[in-house]
Order: structure tokens, then C-alpha cells, then sequence
């Protein structure tokens, strides 16, 4: 029996060690359990979204808006009866860590906003370590360009598109705002702009990181994003990459920004990131509207908090962005 002890425990040593060792030099073993974690609650939150369904919007899904990429697909929402119509196109850029995530566990949320009277293009795009930065977001931009040439075949209207996203997804949407706006920070980033920074209205961050200088790195969240950001960077040592700097969005944004709505929950640990954001912008002149809680608001607002709908402060959420998209499309509340 005592040595059946020892073996068991000598073996689960052994096991801890490799699992150390792994997570030591790889990102892959982390982002691997971060993506199940991460996939697992967003599927719960799209199940939780079928009782908000609205009836009749169409669908047409894994429409390819690249060549280059098996992900370069996305699928794109609208009501029903507007087939024919140009319609403000709401495109949403999934989060997930950079690491997880995908258009499909988007899709329900997708129609709720479609049932308010727009297109919705939720962009699939190739995620960390397998792809690393700044990849979605030229696949972003690839996106917007594809919807801008097809839209006389699509509910489309390319002067009118809105970029939005949530965690992740709102970090890649202000980085191609931005990027759209400065021509020089797209050089730098080196990407190619595919529309012109005219047709973009407007924008929706949620919940999301925008400047990589100012994350902290310590405690429990921080090894969470030690993980994710080595996974997108491609590099352990990523706070040294001249090149993955270029990432942070808040240095890089200039009047040309466009109107921002932006929001995180209260007891979100990227709050202190919206709110550094949205003070930026406005210190810019850009048109900013903020969505933000008290502090001992009860129960607490997460991270992502928007996507539920059986609570107040989601349909809060989402009443206050169409809102505000229809205050800066020109239609009337």
C-alpha cells in the first residue's frame, strides 16, 4: 500500500511538473483551457438569448469575405422584409480573449439587433496562438471592404456601417476604427484601410481592453492575461515588442475617431480601460456617450454583462446603443 502511495504520488508530481513546464513554454496549453472556459459561457449566454428572439429575420451565413484565410467568413442578419432595402450594417467583431470565440456563439444576439431595423455582419476571424497579431484585424478590415463592394447585392448601405464589438472584439473594432482614421497609425500597424473612413458612423465597444501598456499584470487576472496576450502576441515577452505596442489604441486616437458609445459593468476588471478610453475621446472632441454603473451597484456588473437580456442593465444596454446608432444614422428613436 505504501508504495502504491508513493507511485501515485511520485506520478502526480511528474504530472504537475510537465503541466508547469508546458504552461512555461507554450501559450498553447493555457489559451487551450482559457478557450473552453471562455466558449462554454458564451454558449450559455446564447441559449439564455432565444426567449428575446424577435420572428422573421433572415440569414445568410459564411458568406466569404476573403481568400486568403479558411476563417474569412461572416455571417450577416437583417429583417425579413428588407431584403431589398439599404440598411445600416451593424458589423460585430466577437471577443473571446483573442483566443476564443466564434460568429455562431454570436449569432442570437445578432438577430435581437437585426430585429431593431439593421444589418448585422458578425465577423469570423482566425484567433490566438494559431494567428497572431495584428492578423484580425487586417481580416476586420477585409471584411469591411468586402460588405462595401457587395452591398448593391446585400441589405447593405456602405455609408452607413457601424463597427462594434465586445472584450477582445472591442479592442480589434477600436483598433480599426482608429486605424481608419489616421492613416499613419494603419502604416504603422500595417494594414490596408479598405473603406473610407466616411462610410464608418459609428462605433459600440463593450467591456474591452485598449491599452496594452496600462493592463495589470499581477494576481489572478493577471496570469489570465500573461496567457492571452503572449497567445496573440506570439511572444512570451510581449511588453518588449516594438511591434505589439503598436496594439494599444488609446495613444492613437485623434478627433477623426468616430462617435463612440462605450460601457463596461462595475465590477468588470477592464472597467478602468472604458472609462480611460471614453476620457480620451472626449478630450479629442469625439462624440462620446458612456454607459457606466455605480460602484456598489448590486448584484454586479461582470465582464460581458450586456449579453444578458433577462436582466435591466442589458436591456438598459441595448436600448441605449440602438438609441444611440439611430441618433447618428439619422433615423428617428
Amino acid at each position: 500500500m505504501r508504495r502504491f502511495l508513493l507511485c501515485s504520488l511520485s506520478v502526480l508530481a511528474l504530472l504537475a511538473l510537465g503541466t508547469f513546464a508546458a504552461l512555461q513554454l507554450s501559450p498553447w496549453p493555457g489559451a487551450l483551457l482559457i478557450r473552453a472556459v471562455f466558449d462554454s459561457g458564451a454558449q450559455r449566454a446564447f441559449s439564455a438569448q432565444q426567449p428575446h428572439l424577435p420572428a422573421d429575420i433572415a440569414e445568410q451565413r459564411d458568406l466569404q469575405y476573403a481568400a486568403d484565410s479558411p476563417h474569412a467568413f461572416l455571417d450577416l442578419f437583417y429583417p425579413a422584409n428588407s431584403a431589398q432595402r439599404k440598411l445600416p450594417t451593424i458589423v460585430w467583431i466577437h471577443g473571446g480573449g483573442w483566443v476564443s470565440g466564434s460568429k455562431a456563439l454570436l449569432g442570437n444576439y445578432a438577430r435581437i439587433l437585426a430585429g431593431q431595423g439593421f444589418s448585422v455582419a458578425v465577423v469570423g476571424y482566425a484567433i490566438a496562438p494559431g494567428a497572431t497579431y495584428p492578423t484580425p484585424v487586417r481580416q476586420v478590415h477585409a471584411a469591411l471592404g468586402y460588405l462595401s463592394r457587395q452591398a448593391s447585392m446585400l441589405p447593405v448601405d456602405a455609408d452607413k456601417l457601424i463597427l462594434a464589438g465586445d472584450s477582445a472584439g472591442a479592442h480589434i473594432a477600436a483598433q480599426v476604427a482608429a486605424s481608419l482614421s489616421e492613416p499613419d497609425y494603419a502604416q504603422r500597424i500595417g494594414v490596408q484601410a479598405s473603406i473610407a473612413r466616411s462610410q464608418l458612423a459609428a462605433v459600440l465597444l463593450y467591456c474591452g481592453p485598449y491599452d496594452i501598456r496600462e493592463v495589470n499584470l499581477d494576481g489572478g487576472f493577471g496570469a489570465f492575461l500573461r496567457t492571452v496576450l503572449w497567445a496573440y502576441s506570439g511572444r512570451k515577452d510581449f511588453q518588449q515588442d516594438v511591434r505589439f505596442a503598436t496594439a494599444s489604441v488609446l495613444p492613437e486616437v485623434s478627433a477623426r475617431f468616430p462617435p463612440a458609445f462605450i460601457s463596461a459593468g462595475n465590477a468588470d476588471p477592464l472597467l478602468g480601460q472604458s472609462q480611460a478610453l471614453a476620457s480620451a475621446l472626449s478630450k479629442q472632441g469625439v462624440t462620446v456617450e458612456t454607459l457606466f454603473f455605480p460602484p456598489d451597484l448590486k448584484p454586479e456588473l461582470g465582464h460581458e454583462y450586456q449579453f444578458d437580456l433577462d436582466g435591466k442593465p442589458g436591456q438598459q444596454a441595448l436600448a441605449r446603443s440602438v438609441a444611440f446608432l439611430r441618433r447618428h444614422i439619422g433615423q428617428p428613436d
